[in-house]
Order: structure tokens, then C-alpha cells, then sequence
């Protein structure tokens, strides 16, 4: 009898799907990390793009959490920035010429879609067409 665990030898780099490993691989996760892995597979079960991704000048329906949402001018236009997150890469979204939208707040769920493009680094979809997600789903 060795000691190397059965799923190294038959080759396998990923660990045990076992329920009793899926248990503890919860417990020794944090918090964020559950919820990044949450976010993943509700962008995967949705039909989604990862936000990771996405390339510049790419038309994407993606989904996530509102991480965060502001209210910063552009160019003397009131213009209302989120950053959404969907466990893999945050993506800015920005409504121009408007300073609120009802529903538009943290922790709120999301679908969005549009072009994307590049901003100092950053990805950002401007004016996209979006889909709240029912409150009761979260």
C-alpha cells in the first residue's frame, strides 16, 4: 500500500468529488471565494459570457452582482457607474445622462449586454440593455 491517495495515481490532477472532500473544501473556503465560485456557475448555467472573457469592441450578454454603484459626471453629463462582478473579472457599466435607475444598487443581480470596450485597462459596457433578476433568486 502507498501513500500517494488513489485519484493521483489514476492521473487525475483535480482533487476528489466526493461528498465528504466537497464538505470540507467548503469549510476551509472563505467567504469570497464561495461566492466567486457561486457567481461562475450562475454565469455558466445562464447562458453567459464570462466577463474574463470578453474581448474589446465584442458584442456579450454577461451576469453577475452589482459590486458597487456611483454617480460620476462624464464630460459634464450626469453618467451612473456600476461595477459588476461575476467571479471571474469586474466589468464597469455605465448609464449616460442619467443619475439613478430604480433597482440599480449593490448585491443586486443582473444580466447585461452590449459592446464592450477598453477604458484605462478596465472593461466597460456602455448604455447596456439590461435584466434585473428577481430578488427571491438570490
Amino acid at each position: 500500500m502507498s501513500a500517494v491517495p488513489r485519484f493521483e495515481k489514476a492521473g487525475k490532477a483535480e482533487r476528489p468529488t466526493g461528498r465528504f472532500r466537497r464538505m470540507l473544501d467548503r469549510l476551509s473556503s472563505s467567504q469570497e471565494d464561495l461566492e466567486c465560485e457561486e457567481l461562475t456557475e450562475d454565469s455558466h448555467a445562464s447562458g453567459c459570457t464570462r466577463i474574463s472573457e470578453c474581448a474589446d469592441r465584442q458584442i456579450v450578454k454577461v451576469t453577475g452582482t452589482l459590486r458597487t454603484v456611483t454617480l460620476r459626471p462624464r464630460a459634464g453629463v450626469p453618467a451612473l457607474e456600476a461595477e459588476l462582478f461575476d467571479g471571474s473579472a469586474p466589468l464597469d457599466v455605465v448609464w449616460l445622462g442619467r443619475r439613478s435607475i430604480v433597482g440599480i444598487e449593490p448585491g443586486r443581480k443582473l444580466i447585461a449586454s452590449g459592446r464592450i470596450s477598453m477604458s484605462h485597462g478596465r472593461r466597460v459596457l456602455f448604455n447596456p440593455k439590461y435584466e434585473l433578476r428577481p430578488l427571491g433568486k438570490e
